[in-house]
C-alpha cells in the first residue's frame, strides 16, 4: 500500500507558482525532491526488512522459487549481487541501531549507508555516522575505503584494504570469451583464485607475450615501474601514466625478482642491475622447468624467482634459496597466507597459513587469523622468518579457537 501510494503521489500532476517571468518556482521542485529522497530512504530501510524476513521464512520456496534471487528479481528487476548487498545491509543495520535509524528517517541515503555497514561496529558506529553526516556517496566511499571492521575514521587507511572497481560493457562473445580466460587460469593454478588474482594473472600474462620471444629467461620479471621508499618501503607502481599505491607484499615480490635502476632522484643514473644475476636466473627457470614449483600449479608465463630466505634478511643468491613462483603464490607466500618449507635440493613442501597441508582441507577461519597476524607483525617492523616462526610456535600451543588479539599478544611476547 505504503508503494502505490508514493507512486500514485509522484504522478499527480503538480502546478508551480511563476515568477514575474513565468519561471517554475525552483524551491517548490527542490522541496519535492527533499521529500522523495527522504521517502526512497525510507522505503529502502523497509525494503532491507522484506527481503530479511523473506530470507529467514523461505517465502520463495513456498511459491516455487528456485533461489530468493530469482523471486526478488522477478518483483523488482535486481540482479543476484544487488540483492546480497541489499541483504548484507539490512543484517548489518540489526547490530547498528543509529544508523538503521538514520536511513529509516531520511538522514541518510541506502548508498550511504551501505558503505558504512562494511566498517562500522556497535563500539565505533557512533564515530563514523558523525563523520559521515553531510558527505556524498562518493566521499562517504573514499572515508570507509582502505579501513576494516573495527577500525574508527581517524585511524590510518591500510592500502591492502583499498579496492578498486573496473567496469566494461561488452559483447556477448567477449564477456564469454574472458570468463572462459578467467576459468583456465583458475584450473592451472589448482586452486580457487578471487577475481583480484586471476584477474593479475591475466594482465601479466598479456603483458609477456609481447616480449617473450626476445627475452631469454634471463631478465627480471618486473619491468613495470615499481617506486618504493628507501625509508618506510612504502611502494607505487606506475599504470598508464598515473601512480597506484601498492601494499607490502607486492614490494617484497618485487624486490624478490627485479631490475634495479637506481634513485629517481638522483642527477647521475648508473647501469641498471639485477636481484638474480641473468646467468642464475636462466639457470632456475631450466631447474624448474620455467613454472611455478607449488604442488599442482600449472603456471608458466611470467613466473617470479622468489627468495626463499627473503633478500631483507640476508637470503643468498644461491640455487638452493631460490625456486620459480607464479604470481598468484608468490604473493600468498609474502602476504603469509602460504607457508614453504625446505629447499629445492632436498625438496620443498608447501602449507596453508593454518600449517595444513596445501591443497588439504584447511581450517579457513584459522588460515585467516594467522594470516591477518602475520600481516600486523610485518608492520610493526618483524622480519617474515621471524614472524613465521613465532606463528608456528603460537599454533603448536594456542587453541584453534583463540582469537585474533590473543594470537598476536602469544607472538609479541615471543619476538620480545
Amino acid at each position: 500500500m505504503g508503494l502505490a501510494l508514493l507512486v500514485s503521489d509522484v504522478r499527480r500532476p503538480v502546478t508551480y507558482e511563476r515568477g514575474g517571468e513565468g519561471e517554475k518556482n525552483w524551491e517548490q521542485v527542490h522541496e519535492r525532491l527533499l521529500s522523495f529522497a527522504k521517502r526512497r530512504a525510507g522505503l529502502e530501510w523497509e525494503e532491507g526488512r522484506l527481503l530479511r524476513d523473506a530470507q529467514r521464512t523461505g517465502v520463495h520456496r513456498r511459491l516455487g522459487f528456485a533461489s530468493l534471487g530469482e523471486y526478488v528479481e522477478r518483483l523488482f528487476g535486481y540482479n543476484g549481487r544487488l540483492v546480497k548487498e541489499k541483504l548484507r545491509v539490512a543484517q548489518s543495520l540489526e547490530e547498528l541501531p543509529e544508523t538503521s535509524e538514520a536511513l529509516r528517517a531520511g538522514e541518510l541515503t541506502w548508498s550511504a549507508v551501505r558503505e558504512l555497514t562494511r566498517v562500522a561496529t556497535a563500539d565505533t558506529e557512533r564515530a563514523w555516522l558523525d563523520s559521515a553526516r553531510g558527505l556524498a556517496v562518493r566521499q562517504v566511499e573514499e572515508l570507509v575505503s582502505g579501513r576494516a571492521p573495527g577500525d574508527l575514521p581517524s585511524d590510518a587507511a591500510d592500502p591492502k584494504l583499498r579496492r578498486h572497481v573496473l567496469r566494461f560493457e561488452v559483447a556477448g562473445e567477449t564477456r564469454a570469451l574472458v570468463q572462459e580466460a578467467l576459468a583456465k587460469l583458475r584450473r592451472e593454478a589448482g586452486e580457487a583464485l578471487d577475481d583480484d588474482a586471476a584477474l593479475l594473472l591475466l594482465a601479466r600474462r598479456v603483458l609477456a607475450t609481447e616480449g617473450e620471444s626476445k627475452i631469454d629467461g634471463g631478465r627480471a620479471s618486473y619491468q613495470v615501474q615499481v617506486t618504493t621508499c628507501k625509508a618506510c618501503q612504502r611502494g607505487e607502481q606506475i599504470g598508464n601514466g598515473e601512480a597506484h599505491a601498492i601494499v607490502a607484499a607486492v614490494v617484497e615480490m618485487s624486490l624478490c625478482d627485479a631490475q634495479v635502476i637506481g634513485d629517481t632522484q638522483e642527477t647521475h643514473v648508473g647501469r641498471a642491475t639485477q636481484t638474480i644475476p641473468p646467468a642464475l636466473r636462466r639457470h632456475i627457470l631450466r631447474r624448474d622447468n620455467g613454472r611455478c614449483v607449488v604442488s599442482a600449479c600449472k603456471h608458466a608465463t611470467w613466473v617470479d624467482v622468489h627468495h626463499l630466505i627473503p633478500r631483507a634478511e640476508a637470503g643468498p643468491n644461491e640455487p638452493d634459496n631460490l625456486a620459480c613462483l607464479c604470481v598468484a603464490h608468490h604473493r600468498a607466500v609474502h602476504e603469509g597466507r602460504l607457508i614453504v618449507d625446505g629447499k629445492p635440493s632436498s625438496g620443498l613442501s608447501f602449507r596453508h597459513a593454518d600449517g595444513s597441508p596445501y591443497g588439504g582441507t584447511l581450517q579457513v577461519d584459522v588460515a585467516e587469523r594467522n594470516a591477518q597476524v602475520f600481516a600486523a607483525l610485518r608492520q610493526l617492523g618483524f622480519k617474515e622468518r621471524q614472524c613465521r616462526s613465532a606463528l608456528d610456535r603460537c599454533s603448536a600451543t594456542l587453541p584453534p579457537t583463540a582469537s585474533r588479539e590473543e594470537v598476536l599478544r602469544a607472538a609479541l611476547s615471543l619476538l620480545g
